[in-house]
């Protein structure tokens, strides 16, 4: 088959895929396989783009429809580079909510081209425009291809989320990729029966997914020899009664999307609104950071053979190895300890490992750096108190959320380096959440870890074009500024985290691919994805 061919001469093993609808094999391929290539074939049924058979329509296999959404959809949680070939193109455009065309001379009448040529698919008959500065204009390095054509199926109405870069002369979609940044590309025309004939831009296509895969599975094979750790989620704010960690649920953070995006382990974070520091509305902030430790452990009961609580950097180590995930718990706000330091000793003792000393407003602790009005220019008596007694007991001390004034009264006062959990680079996007260099440089010297955020506004004026992309910028500077020993990764998924390209534990393997791609080696990427983070933990815990 020209497709084997094709992957061959690229540098690729091919493997052919039987058609199955059984969920568990289909889900062990998914697990295995480094890049797919989703081939031609008969029409797409209608109805999985709702509408009504025409009379038009050719012949359709119900049960390659049904396995072929199927495997689209494990791809896509795993974020396996993807290519789809003329009725692949179809099947992709139709998987993320796309309309095609049934019949091209029926539905678009006015073509001027014939998309399905009499000649042999080894000689190009028509001609793509490619849109300059897009994935498929990068990877042939032409803006227009003569090429052939072979359908009388094509996308009509482009998915959300994708953008169409290559066009016919009569404005048929000839090639769409992901918009999203995510390894999802298609086309229309068919590249194998060319580069297996001797044309070398045809070819390209199959070296870039070939490459594409190679990365993928290094990507994979480095997340089985490192600890990877999120450190900081507000998951827990999802725990009602119906919700099951266990399962694969609506939110960013659950097991089966840990698994899809080789997460080892996560903080969840419990989180308290600033109210009033009073001292019944202490009281009733103290009791809610009780019942969302109550809600983790619950999670955590209800998933044992999954999942188990750590609380020290050698409880995610031997987790990994029985097969489990890790859950460390943070507390988001130090309001949440109320006015009493016995309240940390209490929750040191339930497996918190780190306090945010406060949020978007000043607390009895210390200055927010949302808050426009300073209260204490920094720590306050109290904070000084604080900071002493996480020190004593192993707490590591957060310093997200926290005032410049309040960052470098813990430097001076904290005998133990300190920790920012979720934080991007000022120097990038001038946002208070956002650390500046001599921030950055500071942290470093003190021996502490700064967590890159993946909160849209955080990273990008224009928070809703935010991407992965605009991520890495962050993360790249903060590693050039701080140092490769003192950057991490913290998502605040479910809190307000995710961006186009990483917007669930499943698409952390996205992270480690960009950084390969910026040539990073393991020994670097483990310190990113974890290894930084409980060093600083090692070292408070060391008392």
């Amino acid at each position: 088959m020209t497709y084997t061919e094709s992957v061959i001469q690229a540098g690729g093993t091919p493997i052919l895929i039987s058609i199955t609808t059984d969920s568990l094999v289909l889900t062990d391929i998914a697990n295995r396989l480094d890049g797919i290539i989703l081939i031609g074939g008969g029409d797409i049924h209608p109805s999985y783009f709702n509408e009504s058979p025409i009379e038009q329509l050719g012949e359709v296999d119900s049960l390659r429809d049904v396995y072929d959404m199927a495997l689209i959809r494990l791809a896509t949680r795993r974020n396996i580079p993807m290519f789809g070939i003329c009725r692949g193109e179809q099947l992709i455009n139709v998987a993320f909510g796309g309309t095609l065309y049934q019949d091209i001379p029926t539905q678009h009448p006015d073509t001027t081209v014939c998309h399905q040529q009499q000649e042999p698919s080894s000689i190009p008959t028509h001609t793509v425009h490619l849109t300059p500065g897009s994935a498929m204009a990068s990877i042939t390095g032409q803006t227009q291809l003569f090429t052939n054509t072979h359908h009388h199926q094509a996308v009509k109405q482009v998915a959300p989320g994708f953008s169409v870069t290559g066009w016919s002369s009569d404005s048929i979609p000839e090639a769409i990729e992901s918009s999203h940044e995510y390894p999802i590309w298609g086309v229309q025309f068919h590249p194998e029966a060319l580069a297996t004939a001797g044309d070398s831009i045809s070819a390209r296509f199959f070296y870039f997914l070939v490459q594409k895969a190679a990365t993928y599975r290094h990507a994979k094979e480095i997340h089985r020899r490192i600890l990877s750790l999120d450190t900081h989620t507000d998951t827990p704010l999802d725990f009602d009664v119906s919700y099951n960690i266990g399962t694969r649920e609506k939110t960013q953070v659950c097991l089966p999307k840990m698994r899809e995006g080789k997460l080892d382990g996560q903080y969840l974070a419990c989180w308290v609104r600033q109210g009033p520091c009073d001292e019944e509305n202490s009281l009733k902030a103290i009791d809610r950071v009780d019942e969302l430790i109550r809600h983790i452990y619950r999670q955590v009961e209800m998933n044992g053979e999954q999942c188990a609580i750590a609380r020290t950097p050698d409880d995610l180590s031997r987790l990994k190895t029985e097969g489990k995930k890790a859950f460390y718990i943070g507390i988001e706000n130090g309001y949440g300890i109320g006015k009493d330091l016995k309240n940390i000793t209490r929750f040191h003792d339930a497996g918190v490992t780190y306090i945010t000393l406060c949020h978007t407003r000043n607390n009895d602790i210390c200055d927010s750096s949302s808050d426009t009005t300073a209260r204490w220019n920094g720590l306050s008596p109290y904070g000084r108190k604080v900071v002493k007694e996480m020190n004593r007991l192993g707490i590591m001390i957060d310093l997200s959320h926290a005032a410049e004034s309040t960052f470098w009264d813990v430097l001076k006062y904290s005998k133990a380096p300190v920790i920012v959990s979720h934080s991007s680079a000022s120097a990038i996007y001038r946002h208070d959440r956002n650390l500046t260099d001599e921030q950055l440089r500071a942290l470093a010297a003190h021996g502490g870890v700064a967590q890159a955020c993946l909160v849209d506004e955080f990273l990008n004026p224009d928070a809703k074009k935010t991407n992965l992309t605009d991520f890495m910028k962050h993360l790249l500077h903060m590693v050039e500024v701080a140092g490769i020993d003192h950057v991490g990764i913290g998502s605040d998924f479910d809190g307000g985290g995710g961006v186009k390209g990483c917007n669930g534990d499943n698409d952390f393997i996205n992270i480690t691919v960009r950084l390969l791609e910026h040539g990073f080696t393991e020994t670097d990427i483990a310190k990113i994805w974890g290894g930084n983070f409980l060093r600083v933990m090692k070292q408070v815990q060391t008392k």
